[in-house]
């Protein structure tokens, strides 16, 4: 089961209707006005994998009691969590038209949030689409999205790069506080699947050369000094060739900067077939201007 998750889109469009509606709603608080959604059955990914704890619902969810479309996020962890959802909205012949990502950040432990599925922002605003749930990321609120830690750092990770069966992922880490920060070596990482369960079986190599040359993380680690403002970034490298056996999948990645650091969780997305190996690149300061891919 999908952790820390349950969410619901209101299926029922009228023809002429745009994706609005359905508000917002939080654990413990009545229900918004025309809030009449029921839930129907569970959700199945394009992988053909089922969230039990993810539900289409249907029915006059928006405040006026019109159909509409929205999705609703329950924490069930015992955390505070940041979810990130993606959507493809599909038009009556069942073309994808869009994919759109939602954001709901600091959902506390047994907090429900309910909130409409606006797409007037996106391409073909003029038109009714349905939403499909494509993927939901869940990750601790401390440090999401790119929040500044207390000690003074905030970690992402860029989109990254693909060719011919290599991925390239830079994780960033800029000096968001008062104070210098220092670096020295390489970031320490631990795998996380679907669940955020450890993945093992995958080794972790000091340096990117012996997954590929040429991609910037085969210098030798060196200090680094971040003052207020600057960055730094380390590169990861693998390859998704699949032979024999299972491939491994980690959507999730616990990012530790240093010894004694916090670990930050980021979505890299591997996948790393079934080569068993993640190549990870020194932290190196970002030169002043030079922005995420």
């Amino acid at each position: 089961m999908r952790p820390a998750t349950v969410l619901a889109l209101c299926a029922a469009l009228a023809s002429t209707a745009l994706l609005t509606g359905c508000g917002k709603e939080t654990a413990g608080a009545p229900a918004s006005p025309g809030a009449t959604c029921a839930p129907d059955e569970p959700v199945v990914d394009p992988d053909g994998r089922t969230w039990d704890n993810v539900r289409v619902v249907s029915g006059k969810c928006g405040p006026s009691g019109a159909p509409s479309t929205g999705y609703e996020v329950t924490n069930t962890d015992k955390e505070p969590l940041t979810f990130t959802l993606t959507f493809s909205l599909v038009n009556g012949f069942g073309e994808a038209m869009d994919t759109i990502t939602r954001t709901v950040e600091g959902v506390k432990p047994g907090q429900t949030v309910r909130r409409p599925l606006d797409a007037a922002d996106g391409p073909g605003s003029a038109r009714t689409y349905r939403a499909r749930l494509m993927k939901v990321r869940a990750v601790p609120a401390d440090g999401a999205g790119g929040d500044c830690l207390s000690s003074g750092v905030r970690i992402t990770n860029d989109r990254g790069d693909a060719a011919m069966g290599l991925r390239v992922v830079g994780i960033h880490l800029e000096n968001c506080g008062a104070a210098d920060y220092r670096l020295d070596g390489y970031p320490a990482l631990r795998l996380l699947d679907e669940d955020r369960h450890v993945v093992t079986g995958v080794k972790i190599l000091d340096g990117t050369a012996a997954i590929s040359t040429g991609i910037g993380g085969d210098a030798a680690p060196r200090p680094v000094t971040l003052h207020p403002g600057e960055s730094a970034h380390a590169t990861l490298a693998w390859r998704n060739t699949t032979t024999e056996g299972d491939p491994v999948n980690a959507p999730y990645v616990e990012v530790t900067a240093k010894p004694g650091a916090k670990p930050v969780t980021v979505t890299p997305e591997f996948d790393l077939g079934t080569t068993g190996r993640l190549g990870v690149g020194p932290w190196t300061k970002t030169p002043a201007g030079a922005g995420q891919e």
